[in-house]
């Protein structure tokens, strides 16, 4: 039996741990209150599931994710602890760009069917809108289920038809939970270049979390062209909140 080797241990717990490190930045920058999409009043007022519940349920997904991940790269792994050559920069750069649209695509017909299925919403993907008020480190907080058929497979099959190496995919994965983890954190700070670059953003899936926007803005983590050529696209202006902080409010007539 073939032993994993470095770049493999890496792609299974890098991600992990960026996951934890990336949402205790935001934490700690919680109290940016002029930053906030909601208040703190909000938060505590609206979600429905304590902080600890939410810690242990993703710690739970993540113990599946090093599992699914683990058997992925033993499926599609080498010969012994021998390294893959990395390809050319214009080759893997052409790789990430084909995972980001595998990823973006199974996503976002999975994330829409986890709400046009009442059963499945119901029993299944209401866990994660327990979070009305999104913040960092409820990203990943999901049923198991869920957790395995959006974020695992949705990552396996970036892995696999991008043909990325082992070493590409720390880079890959840790830098889509940094994503997705930025669109949770419920912030709206000036210069983030997550923003910059991505309309698919922590306010734009802040609308998605509200009771009105549910049946909108289902793209995750990185593009918004699913929902424009879908119809599902609710666009948004942020506005100053008399009590402070920021709100993203829509801007078309809802359903």
């Amino acid at each position: 039996m073939a032993l994993p080797s470095s770049d493999e241990l890496l792609g299974t717990f890098v991600p992990v741990a960026v996951y934890w490190m990336y949402s205790g930045i935001y934490a700690m920058l919680g109290d940016l209150n002029d930053y906030r999409l909601h208040t703190k009043a909000e938060e505590h007022k609206r979600n429905a599931v304590s902080k600890a519940a939410v810690v242990k349920g993703v710690l739970i997904q993540q113990a599946f994710q090093i599992i699914a991940v683990s058997l992925l790269f033993f499926a599609y792994g080498h010969d012994g602890n021998a390294v893959q050559p990395q390809p050319s920069l214009p080759t893997i750069l052409l790789q990430f760009a084909a995972a980001m649209m595998v990823m973006d695509t199974w996503q976002y017909f999975m994330h829409r069917l986890f709400h046009t299925s009442n059963f499945l919403y119901r029993h299944v993907h209401s866990r994660h809108h327990s979070l009305v008020v999104p913040y960092a480190f409820g990203a990943l907080y999901n049923h198991p289920l869920e957790g395995l058929i959006l974020d695992t497979a949705g990552g396996a099959l970036s892995f696999i038809l991008s043909g990325m190496t082992p070493r590409t995919a720390i880079f890959f994965f840790s830098f889509a939970t940094v994503k997705t983890v930025d669109d949770h954190c419920g912030l709206w700070l000036p210069g983030n270049l997550l923003h910059v670059f991505f309309s698919n953003n922590s306010a734009y899936h802040d609308i998605h979390h509200q009771l009105y926007g549910t049946k909108y803005n289902f793209s995750q983590p990185f593009f918004v062209a699913w929902d424009k050529i879908l119809g599902t696209y609710m666009p948004y202006s942020l506005e100053r909140r008399k009590e402070g902080g920021l709100e993203a409010r829509p801007i078309k007539k809802i359903d």
